[in-house]
């Protein structure tokens, strides 16, 4: 596969729209889904009313606003409260993660934020099975998606879930456990092979023993001070009784400079583009460092500059499964809210390689290109291939509808498929007979001289099966693998 230049268009100085690189629709959408899982003609509507800086901040500050989702009633069950633990355990993860699809539709930023986290602070279901330790866990990645780095490192390390995943509640004096102390430097943090020896690996595991009490079942993990190394330790060369707490405030102060360039550089290729550009990384990492570790001035800052608004920029991302299903109903507003619906997104993204809650290791999912090989593209068909069957049979005016909101001429099968095509696909088609195939696909079978004549329109009753095979032809081609 040929290999993907970075951009080197632009520098992190704000956005001013001009004549050649206009405030328009497509860098509206562009901004709308990296920062959210897909974005509504009325979204965009409304992007295009605000400035592009006025909207990033919106899409901030409407995150940093953004209440928890309430605990539900078994946020703190322990193992013997439960009648069927299997059953029972099942059905209210289950249950959370309908919730979560959910608000990511919903709440776009902070969730897609979470999703991040999670793939950064990797932890798997199965291995910990407490509803109670996902619950807190989930909850963690959305209270600080927008916070200071060092508290949410800090707080997930104490958290079950990954004490459990990580081997932290085996790790104590008599028999250190370095599972977590690694991931902690090489994956959490710094990095692979970033300023840390397989030395420091094994003292940080000292400094991190204790936290093993558990009085019960999917109960809390606490700090078991008998089993805490009071020892003296040296970790990047600093001598010390180093503890839990004062182990992360050395790691920060003493490799400052390679987490911010790590944390900075996994941002931004998540957010902005594959291949990293070292000058615009360091400008993030110069605002990581001198915020002492605040994630959201570092956002902002890339939101709102010239290079991510670059044309290099747009449409170079392989959505993940979760943005292809989720942006897929939210750029065409439609239904998702069933239990049906949501257990099939997210049983259709474990399919596609994307089960939340369920990373494939702790280094979580490669990403980009990795999404794409000739199985899942067959299967990312084959997804929306059953989504749109389902609205087709259930709710065929919302395809109708798409269809009129979009086109400038409800009776213009040319105009109805630019509009939808340039709404779809990040950058449109290249060529003008690429759109004449689309228009082509449109017409389906209704005889040419109903077009002719101005006859056909959208109100047609084989209207919502020709934009049935429309959409199905879009989300078929290359071009809407991309965001």
């Amino acid at each position: 596969m040929e290999a993907l230049l970075s951009c080197t268009e632009g520098t992190l100085s704000p956005y001013v729209p001009s004549a050649d690189k206009p405030w328009d629709a497509r860098r509206a959408q562009h901004v709308l889904r990296r920062t959210g899982f897909g974005a509504s003609p009325a979204d965009l509507k409304k992007a295009l009313l605000l400035s592009p800086s006025a909207l990033v901040d919106q899409i901030l500050d409407e995150a940093l606003a953004l209440p928890l989702p309430p605990a539900p009633p078994w946020a703190e069950l322990t193992l013997p409260q439960y009648t069927n633990f299997p059953v029972e355990a099942f059905e209210q993860g289950l249950s959370w993660v309908r919730l979560w699809i959910k608000d990511m539709i919903r709440f776009g930023f902070r969730e897609k934020l979470a999703l991040f986290w999670h793939n950064h602070f990797v932890t798997q279901a199965e291995t910990f099975a407490c509803p109670s330790y996902l619950y807190q866990y989930h909850k963690l990645l959305q209270q600080h998606a927008l916070g200071n780095f060092k508290t949410f490192v800090k707080a997930m390390g104490t958290t079950p879930a990954m004490l459990v995943f990580l081997n932290g509640v085996q790790n104590n004096r008599f028999s250190p456990n370095e599972n977590y102390a690694r991931e902690l430097l090489e994956l959490f943090t710094l990095g692979r092979d970033n300023g840390y020896t397989q030395e420091d690996i094994k003292q940080v595991a000292r400094a991190l023993t204790g936290w093993i009490s558990v009085p019960v079942l999917c109960g809390p993990i606490g700090f078991a001070p008998f089993f805490f190394d009071d020892g003296q330790k040296t970790i990047f060369g600093k001598p010390g009784n180093w503890d839990y707490d004062s182990l992360h405030n050395l790691l920060f102060a003493e490799r400052s400079k390679e987490i911010a360039q790590y944390i900075c550089s996994k941002l931004y290729r998540h957010f902005v583009h594959p291949q990293p550009n070292e000058e615009i990384i360091n400008g993030m990492a110069k605002t990581f460092q001198e915020s002492q570790f605040e994630i959201e001035p570092v956002l902002r800052q890339l939101f709102k500059s010239e290079h991510f608004f670059s044309d290099p920029v747009v449409g170079v991302q392989i959505k993940s499964p979760m943005e292809l299903i989720l942006g897929f109903i939210k750029d065409g507003q439609f239904a998702y809210d069933t239990e049906e619906i949501l257990n099939g997104i997210y049983y259709l993204g474990g399919l596609l390689g994307q089960q939340l809650f369920q990373p494939p290791d702790v280094a979580g999912w490669p990403g980009n290109r990795a999404w794409i090989n000739s199985d899942t593209l067959n299967g990312r068909w084959d997804a929306l291939d059953i989504y749109l069957f389902l609205l087709y049979t259930q709710q065929p005016e919302t395809l109708r509808g798409i269809a009129k909101t979009l086109a400038s001429s409800p009776s213009d099968p040319a105009s109805i498929t630019s509009a939808m095509t340039d709404f779809f696909l990040p950058n449109g088609l290249q060529h003008p007979a690429d759109y004449d195939r689309a228009a082509k696909v449109l017409k389906h079978e209704v005889p040419q001289n109903y077009y002719d004549n101005g006859q056909w329109n959208l109100d047609w009753d084989i209207a919502p099966a020709q934009v049935a095979l429309l959409i199905q032809h879009l989300y078929k081609l290359s071009e809407f693998q991309l965001t």
